[in-house]
């Protein structure tokens, strides 16, 4: 596979920002398998952003050469209170549950863990110190939103060690790509600023499209951009169960979910359900058919998200319609990945936790 074909791959939504693009074209004309990695906290059920939106653009690395890792980050997940602080329960999800599914996701990734990383490894938490000392406590608390947090928020000591800790894992496994949501783009810019100054290898940062959550938009003060702050706080989150789709749910459910979604006549920007429509039906298929009764109109097949968008903005798609074509169309993408899980001991403990 040559460059552009890799460079297309990479680029592709839900990918946003690649920091840089001139460093990543330099780095896959250097090596052929780049190391790359995606870290995850240990948290609730799987949805369609933290499994489907995170595997899909993991698959186009894989698909690129690259040797992608997930990073369960076990340790991140206790000291950012997952699971109720509770070790025990995070270690098991972790390997019983999150790898599994990115096995089955993303055949051929490999899965690591924060408490192997960190384990009789004297060298990780010397470096940890090593970055600490190149970073003043207010960049340090200027990061804290990677964890979902509001700088208002009152925190324990262990939390202002979670951006230093992410960074120094950055180097630990000698990455040169580093890939996230948006969401985590302060701490990659981080490293890229304070490595260089300890002679460690600066990666290359990638940032893919947050997914949205059902809800219509709005503000929590995660951050001092506004834009990004209403990016963050209205992403799909596993703590609002109305709001997101997880790979659980049955089509009957996820039809009820995308029925009560925030979706208004002619609004594009922020609608989930077009969103769902752009960086899950599009990624996957060339082609999206909407049906309907031939009194309003007959099926219709859009070719790209871009004309789904410009006949939605001018009232030509209907938002019953283009939900119930979404919710279809999910159902089938979650089909393989919930029939996986279907009766087993960890899917029946996750959900009734």
């Amino acid at each position: 596979m040559d460059t552009e074909e890799k460079m297309r791959l990479v680029l592709r939504p839900p990918t946003e920002e690649v920091v840089t693009e001139q460093d990543l074209r330099a780095l896959l004309e250097r090596e052929p398998h780049p190391k790359h990695y995606i870290g995850l906290e240990v948290s609730g059920v799987l949805n369609l952003g933290s499994l489907v939106v995170n595997g899909f653009k993991v698959n186009d690395f894989i698909k690129a050469g690259m040797k992608c890792t997930v990073f369960l980050a076990d340790w991140h997940s206790y000291i950012n209170n997952k699971w109720g602080g509770d070790w025990d329960k995070i270690k098991k999800v972790g390997h019983d549950y999150y790898a599994e599914a990115f096995r089955f996701f993303c055949p051929g990734v490999e899965i690591r863990y924060g408490s192997e990383l960190y384990h009789d490894n004297d060298q990780y938490w010397q470096d940890t110190v090593r970055f600490s000392k190149q970073i003043s406590l207010e960049r340090d608390v200027r990061c804290l939103t990677i964890m979902g947090r509001s700088i208002k928020e009152k925190l324990d000591v262990a939390q202002y060690l979670y951006p230093p800790m992410q960074a120094t894992d950055i180097h630990a496994m000698d990455l040169d790509v580093v890939h996230a949501g948006l969401d985590q783009r302060k701490v990659h810019i981080l490293a890229r600023e304070v490595f260089p100054s300890l002679g460690w290898k600066k990666p290359v940062a990638i940032h893919h499209h947050i997914l949205a959550g059902l809800q219509e938009p709005h503000e929590l003060g995660l951050d001092e951009n506004p834009l990004v702050d209403r990016t963050i706080s209205s992403k799909m989150s596993k703590s609002k169960p109305d709001t997101a789709i997880f790979i659980h749910d049955s089509p009957q459910e996820i039809a009820r979910k995308i029925g009560k979604a925030w979706c208004p006549e002619k609004w594009v920007e922020g609608n989930p359900i077009l969103d769902f429509a752009h960086y899950i039906v599009f990624h996957e298929k060339s082609s999206f058919t909407i049906e309907r009764p031939q009194k309003f109109g007959g099926d219709v097949t859009y070719a790209s998200y871009e004309e789904l968008a410009k006949d939605y903005s001018e009232g030509k798609v209907h938002p019953s319609d283009l939900k119930k074509a979404v919710a279809r169309e999910l159902s089938e993408t979650l089909a393989p990945v919930r029939a996986h899980f279907e009766g087993k001991d960890i899917t029946k403990e996750i959900l009734a936790a």
